[in-house]
């Protein structure tokens, strides 16, 4: 009843049961001696070509004085070591930033290669579930290179065919204790390619004092503080419009206040004008002789947001057909809107009329205004949709310590804390938290983390000693008959021509 199978096609079918599928075992073929060892030669060659041509400094240094104790003697090598130590020594001494550039982080980034990151590379990437192991052999994203600066590695990796993006963002945390860092950002760098980036140290980590105000005359993007790389960070207030969010006592202050600093002299020449909006009266009214107009009430902010209106759509019919973008000048100033605590204005307004009434004129400002000159730059607390339903019609977002998680990605749009914006992770310490926040322009997707300076008390007198004499306005006080927390005093402006 059963034919007995020939010896090859008798090992290669395997069935235990009636029930139990057929499966087939390929033949092993095994690879001759002579042709292995011509592939791990090519291999280690390939290799060396590759350490020699990213690492040239790391393989000199041992390579060089080896070569030249063997052909000439151990004194020669020594003199060498000594006279490339000196010239080092000099040049890192003369000019610090080259001598890094060129050779420090080179070396330091072949190091790190090799002992940190080559060396844990399998492990982290098959706990991690970013790697396979199947059948005995690893399947790995690739490692690709390693660069250093002064606060952060970056890791560019190649990432198996099939990987997303999302893939290596969902497991940040994993990578970041993985490879002994404290957070890790991921990035795009090209199709199949991704850079991680794994911080080193905290360039944020103490507050900075106020940044001077600038000599030169202009609008363009302000510096109010330095990103997490160390360098000084400019805010672009023209042609766009920006909302800060944080808790209580994260610092949008700080953000506000240097904003003002870096426009300044462009206040003085007449190419800004600062609009302030401050119901709580309690951060903008400390400089308020700074603004062009002023409003603390309800009903008088409304009413200076409506002004703002009519000045961006009286502009629009005169640029209509003649330009599409604002250039500063000073019969058409730049218009910032500083709105301190918005959600006061559009949630808990009492008066929905009111309410009503300025959130359109807010949605009027932010969908029309950057082409005309007009911008606004609102702070809030409360980064939620029923507190604040315009916040996606603000181009540039800046996160600040923030309560919840799920609120990051309110603020700085979906996918932005996985990418690194940890801005619920930001401590509460004013010396260590306040005024540091995460940045998300319109014209990129990925966090950057800065820290705005700290404008004291002192500063802001300071800078109202010597500037409120350039803002030609004429303020009329009027003391309601009861007093609120909300309307202690009005400020009506009355703007009146400057004196040739």
């Amino acid at each position: 009843m059963f034919r007995k199978l020939p010896g090859d096609e008798a090992r290669n079918l395997v069935s235990t049961t009636p029930d139990t599928a057929v499966v087939f075992r390929p033949a092993v073929v095994r690879t001759p001696a002579f042709v292995t060892i011509v592939i791990w030669l090519s291999r280690l060659v390939a290799g060396l070509v590759r350490l020699v041509w990213r690492h040239p400094i790391a393989v000199a240094v041992p390579v060089v004085p080896g070569v030249i104790w063997t052909l000439y003697g151990w004194r020669l090598a020594l003199l060498l070591v000594g006279l490339v130590l000196l010239a080092g020594l000099s040049w890192a001494s003369l000019h610090r930033g080259s001598f890094a550039r060129l050779v420090a982080w080179r070396l330091l980034a072949f190091w790190r290669r090799v002992w940190i990151y080559r060396r844990h590379w399998q492990p982290v990437m098959i706990v991690s579930g970013l790697g396979r192991h199947l059948r005995g052999r690893d399947y790995l994203p690739r490692l690709v290179r390693v660069e250093c600066d002064g606060w952060a590695d970056r890791v560019t990796v190649k990432m198996l065919n099939g990987q997303a993006v999302k893939d290596w963002a969902d497991r940040t945390d994993q990578l970041a204790h993985g490879f002994d860092s404290r957070t890790c950002r991921v990035s795009i760098a090209r199709a199949g390619r991704l850079v991680l980036t794994f911080p080193r140290r905290d360039p944020l980590a103490v507050p900075l004092p106020a940044v001077p105000i600038p000599d030169v005359v202009s609008v363009v993007p302000v510096e109010i503080g330095a990103r997490e790389d160390g360098t000084p960070y400019r805010l672009k207030v023209h042609g766009t419009h920006v909302l800060i969010a944080g808790a209580t006592g994260a610092g949008k202050g700080s953000f506000l206040w240097s904003t003002i600093r870096g426009l300044l002299p462009a206040l003085r020449a007449g190419l800004v004008e600062l609009w302030a909006l401050d119901p709580k009266l309690m951060e903008l009214s400390f400089g308020r002789d700074l603004f062009t107009r002023y409003a603390a009430d309800p009903e008088q902010c409304a009413d200076l947001l409506d002004q703002a209106v009519t000045v961006m759509q009286e502009r629009a019919g005169r640029f209509a057909g003649l330009q599409r973008s604002h250039t500063a000048t000073v019969a058409d100033p730049f218009v910032l809107v500083l709105v301190d605590e918005v959600a006061f204005l559009t949630a808990y307004q009492s008066d929905r009329a009111l309410k009503q009434r300025i959130t359109a004129a807010l949605a009027t400002l932010t969908t029309q205004g950057r082409a005309v000159g007009v911008g606004v730059m609102a702070a809030l607390q409360d980064p939620r949709k029923e507190v604040m339903n315009i916040r996606n019609l603000f181009p540039d977002k800046i996160a600040l310590r923030l309560d919840e998680s799920e609120q990051v990605d309110m603020v700085l749009g979906d996918g932005a804390r996985d990418r690194g914006a940890l801005a619920d992770h930001i401590s509460p310490v004013p010396e260590l938290g306040a005024g540091v926040g995460y940045v998300r322009l319109e014209t990129s997707p990925d966090p950057v983390r800065v820290r705005a300076a700290y404008v004291s008390d002192d500063d802001i007198r300071a800078m109202v000693a010597e500037y409120a004499q350039a803002v030609d306005t004429e303020l009329v006080m009027e003391q309601t008959t009861a007093p609120s927390p909300t309307s202690l005093t009005t400020r009506v402006p009355v703007m009146r021509e400057a004196a040739p």
